[in-house]
């Protein structure tokens, strides 16, 4: 992909985030495209359904999370690199905000996202446990799986526009995960 679709696609994702947060996913495509300095042409040559757009933004918001982990290992001790990455699903929740009534529509479009999710987030989920649990930082033999959704359900009040609540949530679950830890000596 050329450089300047590559910075319209970036542009329309980001508007689209905003827009849905604001106006809910009914939102107009040209209020997209305006707030992303586009025309709709733009929008539909991208993401030709609504769906489309809406799964972009999903995948594009766990693909970065998922990245981010190992940014995070590589630049903090293993018990602040999951402390960090847990409460970073804060902000992913909180890009829900206004897309929960297309995702919860049952609309088969979206079927395949929340094995997406947990097929990527996981794995890098698994990674930053099993560091901190070798450091001694937290509790060992945390499932990976588990933790996550428990993560994501605490998460929850930041797509209804609460991230502080569910901030301290999260903080509250790492805590428990240093419970039983045997720091490392």
């Amino acid at each position: 992909m050329r450089a300047d679709a590559r910075r319209n696609l970036d542009a329309v994702l980001k508007a689209a985030i905003t827009v849905f947060a604001e106006q809910g996913v009914d939102a107009p495509m040209r209020t997209i495209a305006a707030a992303a300095g586009v025309g709709v042409g733009t929008i539909y040559r991208h993401f030709p359904q609504r769906s489309d757009l809406i799964k972009a933004i999903i995948r594009r918001e766990v693909d970065a999370r998922t990245e981010r982990a190992a940014a995070l290992a590589a630049g903090h001790p293993p018990g602040e690199a999951l402390a960090l990455w847990l409460e970073g699903l804060v902000d992913l929740v909180a890009t829900k905000r206004g897309l929960g009534p297309a995702l919860h529509s049952g609309d088969p479009a979206y079927q395949s996202l929340p094995d997406y999710v947990l097929g990527q987030l996981t794995p890098a989920l698994e990674g930053l446990l099993d560091e901190a649990a070798a450091a001694g930082e937290i509790r060992p033999k945390t499932d990976a799986n588990e933790l996550l959704l428990a993560a994501l359900r605490l998460a929850s009040p930041a797509s209804d526009g609460k991230p502080e609540e569910a901030r301290r949530m999260m903080a509250l679950l790492f805590d428990g995960l240093r419970y039983g830890a045997k720091a490392a000596r």
